[in-house]
């Protein structure tokens, strides 16, 4: 991966393909949930630019405490100048869709087009239980350590994950215990101190692709609620369910979702 120092931090960023840009923003926890979309066939006319958040693997640590999501917009928009590109595709799932919402509210001549596969939002009436459930991970992180959380936070989102994680993606869930402290101690954190609601979202006027696991419901009801409440109140808004996937979306079933994006970007193209 080569490297950029934005906003006082070293991000490692990747990119493959060439055409219009599409910047990918992970969640917490596994920082390249993105890789098997790099070498998807349906995306490779488009300029896909992957990068580890600060913190998180080959990016530089944080020695700040607490990082809040405009921050993380900012390196996001950091990244992008430094790559020369002034209007860009975004993509954000989980944690990583939360970034790109703040990023299209600080930034909106930047953000052409969103993509949230599951954005880590509170709203509706399962919020106050998902925040209780982030700040127990948060509670068990110090007192169990990492390997048993994070197991159990992947485990909750995408069950019997492990199998499948390691064949995608070796040693990702290494990485992830090694990245604990960012996802427990920084974003969970920045996440509980941010707000977003209808108001907000009314803001977010670029066309945007709302991306539920089509098995995420067994899972939880703030999934489907988060989507609904998305795509009532985001002004121009396309829901899709991609079929026996749940929360990691992209690693389980990587060419649905590339072809998704694709068909998406050639809907909603950067003017020339």
């Amino acid at each position: 991966m080569q490297h950029a120092t934005v906003e006082g931090a070293t991000l490692a960023y990747e990119t493959s393909g060439s055409g219009e840009p599409v910047a990918l923003i992970h969640g917490a926890l596994i920082a390249d949930t993105f890789r098997p979309l790099l070498a998807e066939p349906s995306l490779t006319r488009f300029r896909l630019i992957n990068y580890h958040r600060r913190g998180y693997a080959h990016s530089s640590q944080n020695n700040s405490g607490p990082v809040g999501l405009t921050t993380q917009a900012a390196d996001c928009w950091a990244l992008l100048r430094h790559l020369g590109v002034e209007r860009a595709h975004i993509v954000g799932h989980s944690y990583g869709g939360a970034v790109a919402l703040q990023l299209a509210l600080d930034a909106p001549d930047v953000v052409h087009s969103l993509t949230l596969l599951e954005p880590a939002l509170m709203l509706g009436a399962s919020a106050e239980f998902y925040r209780q459930s982030l700040a127990v991970s948060v509670q068990r992180y110090r007192e169990v350590g990492a390997s048993v959380v994070v197991h159990e936070f992947l485990q909750a989102r995408w069950p019997g994950y492990r199998g499948a994680l390691d064949s995608v993606l070796p040693g990702a869930f290494a990485q992830a215990v090694r990245d604990a402290g960012p996802a427990f101690d920084v974003d969970l954190q920045g996440l509980f101190d941010w707000r977003f609601g209808e108001q907000e979202a009314r803001r977010v006027t670029q066309p945007t692709l709302a991306v539920l696991g089509g098995d995420s419901n067994t899972l939880s009801p703030r999934f489907d609620e988060v989507q609904a409440l998305l795509l009532r109140w985001l002004p121009c808004p396309e829901g899709l369910a991609v079929p026996g996937v749940t929360h990691f979306m992209q690693v389980e079933e990587p060419r649905r979702v590339a072809e998704a994006l694709a068909d998406f970007y050639e809907r909603y193209p950067l003017p020339t």
